[in-house]
């Protein structure tokens, strides 16, 4: 079911009246734009909006270890596109729950590595930095902490963190401090907190 309350409505003014523009959908301007989007881009073309973000990415990327289909992953690939995000890579099992992702993953370029290794031998090569994020012994706290602009910050499963062949590949492994009882918080929300973190420091 459409929720009518979100978005906008058919262009107004009729067929007459539509823009000319390249990146115009017609069945969004004929039908309404309904979508989960700014309101800049109502009525473009799902494409025309990943090109145009590929003009103002930031020069930072994350991953996530999937070793459980861990129902965050969507969650992480959303935050990603609200920080514009250059690129999100998915470390382990191939499949994952786009649920959480609120479609934002046909804006994002999401790919796939088998293992670490693969996935530190990409990184490498495009002179990108491995920051862990978990609260694992040797870690430091990222409050105040220097990131790299050019980095790609890894998270490790809900249940089981960052697995020992991830934190070899990383250049050091950050914590977010905690203040209360529990041991760790849901890794969806270390991540947005993690790429605020890269965001004031950089953006």
């Amino acid at each position: 079911m459409v929720d009518d309350s979100v978005g906008v409505g058919p262009w107004p003014g009729g067929h007459g009246a539509w823009p000319d523009e390249d990146y115009y959908d017609p069945v969004l301007l004929a039908e309404g734009d309904r979508r989960n989007v700014e309101d800049r881009f109502r009525y473009w073309k799902r494409d025309a909006i990943r090109d145009y973000l590929d003009t103002t990415r930031h020069p930072f990327e994350v991953a996530i270890e999937n070793l459980d289909h861990d129902f965050n992953i969507g969650s992480i690939v959303r935050t990603a596109n609200a920080f514009a995000v250059a690129r999100v890579h998915i470390v382990g099992k191939h499949r994952w729950n786009r649920r959480g992702a609120m479609v934002t993953d046909r804006y994002q370029h999401v790919d796939h590595f088998q293992t670490p290794i693969e996935f530190a031998a990409d990184a490498r090569a495009r002179d990108l930095e491995i920051i862990g994020i978990d609260n694992v012994p040797g870690s430091v706290p990222i409050e105040n902490h220097a990131l790299p602009k050019r980095a790609v910050l890894v998270f490790g499963s809900e249940s089981r963190g960052l697995s020992e062949e991830m934190q070899v590949v990383c250049r050091e492994i950050c914590h977010i401090k905690q203040y209360g009882s529990t041991r760790s918080i849901n890794v969806g929300h270390a991540a947005a907190i993690a790429m605020w973190a890269w965001i004031i420091q950089h953006a």
